[in-house]
């Protein structure tokens, strides 16, 4: 495909408050998670994975997610999403009225089992009641699918395997599949053959894309997808969150760095390049981290 296929606007999903500070070693305050959300949406951010309702015992730094869906001031075009990885989660994430949920698979059974305890089809099995009990309640769920270029237990993973669960996804009602290169290790041909492969079995417009940036290949292989026909993407300011399967490796792909790049290939995405970049600087010094933006380095240089 040439590259008069690009979209004109993309859709850009902000990852960083959830699956970003979920990785990071330290627990940030309340206050300054919701401050970090507030600032998201004021560069321009219109869906914003907020928080997860998962069990402290797993992942301490989500523990107050009820108390940062409270005290947040939310403005009234942004969707405010949760991760609920089951009923429980899902009640909690209701009684905190968020806007939307959201699941995740794996495509992988050795790493299902690692990081979930079950096999792929059980883990499908439970998102059943999950899914069903949010459209009750008029709540949208997203679906993702883990290690869709790479499982660190496994190695490589066929596009069919990613397209038989975000499929199975699909059909149970999630009205958006964001596929994940969890590990980072995925290359633009693989990117490109990867969404061949699902967008037979789930619309184009319905796929997103969440490449990690371990082997530093997401922006290349999120500009792979685009010519494909993509127009989802999930990102995280200022590179938030590590690989947690891989010491020391970067996680994400930065928001700013996506940004930087759409504009170039004028792509709309409706964010606020320097709120952005000023947003990624302050929250790498509430952390005491590098910034992992090359953008936001680069902009922060300049002033």
């Amino acid at each position: 495909m040439s590259s008069n296929h690009l979209p004109s606007r993309v859709k850009l999903v902000e990852m960083g408050p959830r699956d970003g500070l979920q990785n990071e070693p330290q627990t940030l305050a309340t206050g300054l998670k919701v401050a970090l959300i507030e600032r998201l949406a004021k560069a321009g951010h219109q869906h914003i994975e907020a928080t997860s309702f998962v069990s402290p015992r797993w992942v301490p730094q989500m523990a107050d997610a009820a108390a940062v869906m409270a005290q947040l001031k939310r403005a009234p075009d942004v969707t405010y999403r949760a991760l609920t990885p089951n009923l429980k989660g899902l009640e909690g994430a209701l009684a905190a009225g968020v806007d939307e949920v959201a699941v995740f698979a794996a495509a992988s059974e050795t790493f299902s089992q690692r990081n979930i305890n079950c096999s792929v089809h059980q883990s499908l099995a439970r998102f059943e009641t999950v899914i069903e009990r949010a459209q009750q309640a008029n709540v949208r769920v997203r679906g993702y699918v883990s290690t869709v270029m790479g499982c660190p237990y496994e190695g490589h993973i066929t596009p069919q395997q990613v397209a038989d669960v975000s499929d199975a996804l699909y059909r149970m009602g999630c009205y958006e599949i964001s596929l994940g290169d969890t590990i980072g290790t995925g290359t633009p041909r693989q990117a490109k053959k990867l969404i061949e492969a699902v967008s037979q079995k789930v619309p184009m417009e319905k796929l997103a894309a969440h490449f990690h940036d371990t082997y530093g290949q997401a922006l290349a292989n999120l500009y792979a997808v685009l010519e494909e026909g993509v127009a989802i993407i999930d990102a995280s300011v200022a590179g938030l969150g590590g690989c947690p399967y891989a010491k020391g490796a970067s996680g994400n792909v930065a928001t700013e760095d996506v940004v930087y790049m759409l504009e170039g290939l004028g792509i709309e995405s409706g964010l606020n390049l320097p709120v952005l970049a000023s947003t990624g600087v302050w929250i790498s010094a509430q952390l005491g981290r590098v910034n992992q933006s090359k953008v936001g380095q680069a902009l922060s240089t300049q002033k």
